[in-house]
């Protein structure tokens, strides 16, 4: 665990442009960090939070090894990278994990902050389906990952009429073909997890079998 808490990480970036990277990170991969560093780097981000979600409200974690170990892997998919903060407040909040309430919650640890919310465009196009979608740009500036995919002319007329959608910012991702789902597929296969994980989230998905595996990485 890092000397500073994570209440107090959070705090220290107050007034600062702070991105939002939710997901179930189920396993965290190379393509998330990419996602963030991108972000970061494009948007002028103090720091980018990693947020895994503690329950989904849209549908269920596939092949879920537990909120709290989806946590842990992602403090050691970031362990030492000064850019990244996992917080753990959708994780111990009961309750479906709404983002405009952890933007709600976000606003109060970190007064006068620009907070930025980082998607892909896919999320984009379906954020008027969420819960309380004008509160989430009320809080927070979409910040969308332009890749292939979502056109973003698709991603426009979706947000359309949404006050707030205006804000709206776009950073460039390259195509990275990793995904979750395929990393879990190669931890039942026995297969390696090398150059798609950070080493120590393979190490710790060994260690603990997670995903049907072995102690193979």
């Amino acid at each position: 665990m890092p000397a500073t808490s994570v209440p107090d990480a959070l705090a220290a970036n107050a007034g600062r442009r702070v991105g939002i990277l939710g997901g179930t990170f189920n396993p965290p991969h190379l393509g998330h960090l990419i996602f963030a560093q991108e972000a970061h780097e494009q948007l002028g981000l103090a720091r980018v939070i990693l947020m895994p979600a503690g329950q989904p409200p849209h549908k269920p974690v596939d092949e879920d090894p537990g909120a709290a170990q989806r946590l842990e892997l992602c403090r050691r998919a970031v362990a030492g990278d000064a850019r990244f903060i996992v917080s753990e407040l959708e994780v111990i909040r009961p309750g479906p994990s709404y983002t405009a309430d952890t933007l709600e919650a976000l606003s109060a640890l970190m007064p006068d902050s620009e907070m930025f919310l980082l998607v892909g465009g896919d999320v984009a196009a379906g954020l008027p389906e969420w819960h309380e979608p004008q509160r989430v740009l009320s809080l927070a500036r979409l910040a969308v990952a332009q890749r292939r995919g979502t056109p973003r002319a698709a991603i426009d007329r979706a947000l359309s009429g949404l006050p707030g959608a205006e804000r709206t910012v776009f950073f460039r991702m390259p195509q990275i073909e990793i995904s979750s789902t395929d990393i879990r597929r190669r931890v039942q296969q026995g297969r390696p997890l090398t150059y798609l994980v950070p080493g120590p989230v393979a190490a710790y998905i060994a260690k603990h079998r997670l995903y049907g595996g072995s102690n193979q990485t």
